[in-house]
C-alpha cells in the first residue's frame, strides 16, 4: 500500500507541485511562483517523471537552503520544510502558502504558476497583482489629465436613476453625493473608472471594432464605437441584432413563434464581460466579428494569475474582477447579476437554446470567444406540408396510434431537431413530466431517437422505410 507521499508523487507535477532532482535557483523560482499564485510544494530529490532519486541531507543542508531562499527573495520567503524518506532515499519538501502581499520576486524578477510551469510576469501583471492584494485595481486610481469638467452629468443622472429604481433604499439625491459615495471623484479629481463610465467625449481608448462578414475575406458592414462603457453595451448589442437572423416558426397557435439565431441574453452577457473585464491600459482595440454561422469576440486582457481556463469553465474559482470599480457600478445598475457567474450563465443559456457551448481561449495577451449556431432555417419547410407528411408516415407505421400530444411533439422536432424538452413543454402547453413521459413512449415505439447528450445533442425521427 502506497504512503500519502508516494500517492502525491504519483499524481505528477501540477499547479501546486514541482519536482527537482537537486537544490538550485530553479527551486527558489518555483517557490516564488507558488507564493504569487495559490501556494505549492517543491520536492527536491525527485525527477520530472516522479522517480525518487533522493538527495544527501547533511547537518546544515536544510538550514543553508532556507537561508539562501530567504536572501534571494523579496519579501523574504521562509518555507515549511519536511524531510521524507522513501525506500532509503531522502526527499526534501519545501512548501509555501499563497503570500498575502504580492508580488514576490527572485533577484528582482517576478513569476507566476500556470499549470506545471513557471512564467515571468509582465510589468502590467506585476502592477495589477499588487493592486489586487490591497483590494484595489487600476480603475480606482486618479486620471490625472482629466477632471469633472470632462464628464457628462446627464449620463451620471441616468445611472443614478437606474440604481434608485432598482434599490429604493439607496435614495441617491445628487450627482456629487453619488460620485463621493462611490469614490469616483474627489473635488475636481476623477478616477479612471469614472472617466470610462461617464465621459462626455468619444476617445479611442475604449474602441470596439465591429464587422459583419459574408466570408473570412468579404466584409459587408464595419463600424466602431469609442463611447462610454455603459452606452457601448447597447451600441454593440444593436449591431449584433442588426446582423443576426430571426426565424418565424408557423404553428397552429394564434401567434407564430419568433426565435433568434442565438440566445440574446447569452450574447449580452458576453458583451458585458468583454467591456467590464477589458484591460484598458493596453492600446489595442477590442473586436467583434459576425459571420453567417458564428460570432467571434476578442478582448485585451488575459485571465487573472490565480484562475486557469479550466477553472473558469468548471466554475471552480473565486471571482477577481480586473476593474473592480467598473464592475461595482455595472452590478448596481443590474447589468451584472453576481460576480463570477457570467461564463457559467452563458454556457447554460446556449445549451438551453440547443446550441453548442461557446469556445473560450486565452489568445496572445487577450481573451477570445466564439459562439456558433446552426442555420436558422434548418428543418423548416413550406407551409408545414413536409412536417405533416413526416408525422402522417410515422402515425401510419405505429400500430397503437400516437396521441395528439405525441404527434405535436413530432411536429416540433421535425421543424427543429434541436428543440429542448423545456421548449416542447412550453409550446404544447403540457407539464415537463408529461413531456418526458410522451418522449419516453415515442422512444419505446421506436419512432424517436436522441442523438448525442441531453445538452448539445439533437432529436432524430425514425421514418418507416415503406
Amino acid at each position: 500500500m502506497n504512503t500519502p507521499f508516494q500517492n502525491r508523487i504519483a499524481q505528477g507535477e501540477s499547479d501546486t507541485l514541482e519536482f527537482k532532482t537537486s537544490f538550485s535557483d530553479e527551486v527558489i523560482v518555483s517557490l516564488v511562483a507558488f507564493a504569487n499564485t495559490k501556494g505549492g510544494t517543491v520536492c527536491v530529490g525527485v525527477a520530472d517523471q516522479g522517480e525518487i532519486k533522493g538527495v544527501h541531507v547533511g547537518k546544515e543542508t536544510v538550514q543553508n537552503w532556507v537561508n539562501e531562499i530567504k536572501v534571494k527573495t523579496e519579501p523574504s520567503i521562509i518555507p515549511d520544510v519536511e524531510v521524507v524518506e522513501d525506500k532509503g532515499k531522502q526527499v526534501v519538501c519545501l512548501q509555501v502558502n499563497e503570500f498575502p502581499i504580492k508580488p514576490l520576486s527572485f533577484k528582482g524578477r517576478y513569476y507566476k504558476r500556470i499549470g506545471n510551469s513557471n512564467h515571468q510576469l509582465t510589468v502590467s501583471e506585476v502592477a495589477n497583482l499588487h493592486l489586487k492584494t490591497i483590494n484595489s485595481s487600476w480603475d480606482y486610481y486618479w486620471k490625472n489629465d482629466k477632471s469633472i469638467a470632462d464628464l457628462s452629468f446627464a449620463k451620471i443622472e441616468k445611472c443614478i436613476e437606474t440604481i434608485n429604481r432598482r434599490n429604493p433604499l439607496r435614495s441617491i439625491t445628487s450627482v456629487s453625493e453619488f460620485l463621493n459615495k462611490e469614490r469616483l471623484a474627489k473635488e475636481q479629481q476623477i478616477t479612471n473608472a469614472c472617466y470610462l463610465l461617464f465621459r462626455s467625449e468619444e476617445v479611442s481608448d475604449t474602441c470596439i471594432q465591429m464587422g459583419f462578414f459574408a466570408s473570412e475575406t468579404v466584409i459587408k458592414d464595419d463600424v466602431s464605437t469609442s463611447n462610454d462603457l455603459i452606452t457601448q453595451v447597447e451600441e454593440v448589442m444593436n449591431f449584433i441584432i442588426k446582423h443576426i437572423n430571426k426565424e418565424i416558426i408557423i404553428t397552429e397557435q394564434a401567434e407564430n413563434i419568433q426565435r433568434w439565431q442565438y440566445p440574446l441574453e447569452g450574447l449580452r452577457e458576453l458583451v458585458i464581460n468583454m467591456i467590464v473585464h477589458r484591460d484598458y491600459t493596453k492600446a489595442n482595440h477590442a473586436t467583434i466579428k459576425i459571420f453567417p454561422d458564428s460570432i467571434i469576440f476578442f478582448n485585451q486582457g488575459t485571465l487573472p494569475n490565480t484562475i486557469t481556463l479550466e477553472q473558469l469553465l468548471s466554475n471552480d474559482y473565486v471571482s477577481s474582477p480586473r476593474n473592480m470599480q467598473i464592475s461595482s457600478i455595472f452590478k448596481e445598475m443590474g447589468l451584472i447579476e453576481r460576480y463570477g457567474t457570467g461564463i457559467k450563465r452563458v454556457r447554460e443559456l446556449f445549451l438551453e437554446y440547443s446550441l453548442p457551448e461557446p469556445e473560450f481561449k486565452q489568445l496572445q495577451d487577450g481573451f477570445w470567444v466564439r459562439a456558433t449556431t446552426r442555420k436558422v432555417s434548418e428543418g423548416l419547410n413550406e407551409g408545414g406540408k413536409v412536417v405533416d407528411k413526416v408525422v402522417d408516415k410515422v402515425v401510419d407505421k405505429v400500430v397503437d396510434n400516437l396521441t395528439e400530444n405525441q404527434q405535436e411533439i413530432l411536429k416540433l422536432i421535425t421543424n427543429d431537431k434541436y428543440v429542448s424538452a423545456r421548449e416542447i413543454s412550453t409550446k404544447i402547453g403540457i407539464s415537463s413530466r408529461k413531456t418526458q413521459e410522451n418522449i419516453k413512449k415515442l422512444k419505446e415505439k421506436r419512432v424517436l431517437e436522441r442523438i448525442g447528450p441531453a445538452k448539445g445533442g439533437y432529436w432524430k425521427i425514425i421514418e418507416p422505410t415503406k
